[in-house]
């Protein structure tokens, strides 16, 4: 039987329901508690790791199951890079994406205080950063393209939520999914090797521009568990 460990809460409302599909397709389902040390011999066992969370602990499980052939969902590679906001905003940029103007000292326009790494907390509004990045439009109400790969093809959802910024980060509702935009997403999965990733639109003057990328999305309210499991089953011999 093969064995998939989790970096998750067994009561991740996502990620729970996935591994309970998994459970039902005949996998071995470990959870390995976030925040802690995951040892070389959990994962030397593991047919594939899935990690949900922007920990240090999970940085390190992630490049031993790289080093060590243990299939990673998402690998070491993509979870890091994409983890790099300056990073993740040229290469959504090399894609076709606008993005919003970056500037490393306060400029004299609305911006959003960011942090060089997104497991370094969320940007706060007007307030002190590492880099300040141009706030394209008042009201906060974000696009979220979830995209995750099942080893054949890329499934997308879009969905209007409240932005973090006003503290009421939940869906609103689904929306119709972009051509331009879901193609584009499509090709930064593709070039970061990434099995999953969520892109986060905001509707300015001159369009639609992207401001971030999320490497570990949690998926709420995408209603996409089977296509997450589906996904990760691949990695393995079952799956395959």
């Amino acid at each position: 039987m093969d064995q998939i460990g989790f970096i998750c809460e067994p009561e991740h409302p996502v990620f729970g329901a996935v591994a309970e599909r998994l459970s039902a397709r005949g996998f071995d389902i470990q959870f390995l508690r976030p925040g802690n040390p995951v040892s070389e011999a959990d994962i030397d066992d593991l047919a594939a790791l899935v990690n949900t969370t922007l920990r240090p602990e999970s940085f390190s499980a992630l490049r031993y199951a790289d080093r060590v052939g243990v299939e990673t969902w998402n690998g070491f590679l993509p979870t890091t890079a994409l983890s790099c906001r300056l990073v993740a905003l040229h290469g959504l940029e090399q894609v076709g994406c606008q993005v919003p103007s970056v500037w490393f000292e306060k400029p004299d326009c609305d911006y959003i205080a960011r942090t060089r790494y997104a497991w370094d907390g969320v940007p706060a509004d007007n307030d002190e950063g590492d880099f300040y990045q141009a706030r394209v439009r008042a009201e906060p109400v974000e696009y979220k393209y979830f995209a995750v790969n099942d080893g054949r093809e890329t499934h997308l959802r879009a969905v209007q939520v409240r932005s973090e910024l006003s503290g009421l980060d939940h869906v609103i509702s689904e929306d119709t999914v972009e051509v331009t935009l879901a193609a584009r997403v499509r090709e930064l999965l593709d070039r970061f090797g990434a099995r999953a990733l969520c892109v986060e639109f905001v509707e300015g003057e001159e369009g639609f521009y992207a401001q971030a990328v999320d490497p570990v999305p949690g998926f709420s309210g995408t209603g996409m568990e089977r296509r997450v499991a589906d996904s990760i089953a691949s990695l393995t011999t079952i799956g395959a």
